[in-house]
């Protein structure tokens, strides 16, 4: 409608205009990500992609629309960014050789850039705090999952023509009269856990080897360990509601999914161990890490 002139606004009514129900669990939640994303990177393989349509739309418009088509594919460097981390305390260097001035300025930067963004949002929105921070959470666990699944089915379309069957999303019926949340303790498995998934793991298992690693070293290096278990942490702190929608119901909690991840995590570490011993660990923890 924009490309053929047609001028749209946005209206807002005192009382709701539609109402509806939304998927209330953690896996129709995703199907339903994964459908928007999907979506997105269809019409941006499409003839209504904003960088190819008529001189009709605005250059804001086109901005706008741009930033709908091409979100999805953030899930490429996202993905990237979750196993930085444990990638750095596998390897034992890290993620910054050396930090200097320009390097620490040019962070502070963007850290106080991202933060005003973030308060400006609130503000604007009007949402609290915690909610702008639950929306953060479901955006890297969305973005890890469905959004990478969707540019996947996309590129498989567009290359080998394969088509796209989306999978309908239940609603919350209500039908449990004692607990109206009911249908949140559902879970139903998809294939789209598993790339969160394997971000836990990999994080909790590299936490595991850097501090075994550390602890049996000859000149232990807590810095530089500190630095990349915070990384870590804070990946697991933005996967901590997929973590808790794996759980299921409060009160049954799988406990084989602690004690497997528990025996993985310490077979791996004892195995990081034998395979480098501690006269090893500690020449190769000893490598470039300067502060200005």
């Amino acid at each position: 409608m924009h490309n053929r002139g047609w001028r749209s606004i946005y209206c807002v009514t005192k009382r709701d205009a539609f109402r509806g129900t939304a998927p209330i669990n953690l896996t129709d939640r995703l199907h339903q990500v994964l459908r928007w994303a999907t979506g997105s990177v269809e019409i941006f393989f499409s003839r209504n992609n904003a960088l190819l349509s008529g001189p009709k739309l605005k250059f804001l418009q086109r901005i706008a629309y741009l930033n709908v088509g091409i979100y999805p594919f953030t899930s490429i460097f996202l993905i990237v960014y979750c196993f930085l981390p444990a990638l750095s305390l596998f390897s034992g260097q890290f993620i910054v050789q050396t930090l200097n001035i320009t390097f620490l300025a040019y962070l502070l930067g963007i850290t106080i850039s991202l933060v005003l963004l973030a308060v400006l949002e609130i503000k604007w929105s009007g949402i609290q705090l915690e909610e702008w921070w639950r929306n953060e959470q479901f955006w890297l666990i969305g973005g890890t999952s469905a959004h990478l699944a969707a540019v996947i089915q996309g590129l498989l379309k567009v290359i080998a023509g394969i088509e796209i069957s989306f999978t309908l999303t239940s609603k919350s019926t209500g039908e449990d009269d004692d607990d109206e949340y009911a249908d949140l303790y559902i879970v139903k498995w998809t294939s789209l856990m598993i790339p969160p998934l394997t971000i836990m793991m990999v994080n909790i298992i590299a936490i595991a080897v850097g501090v075994s690693r550390t602890i049996y070293a000859t000149n232990p290096e807590w810095s530089r360990l500190l630095g990349g278990v915070f990384f870590s942490f804070w990946v697991l702190a933005h996967l901590y509601p997929f973590a808790k929608g794996l759980m299921g119901r409060r009160g049954r909690t799988p406990t084989i999914v602690y004690v497997w991840s528990g025996l993985i995590a310490i077979t791996i570490s004892l195995l990081w161990v034998a395979i480098n011993p501690p006269s090893s660990a500690g020449s190769q923890i000893g490598g470039s890490f300067s502060f200005p």
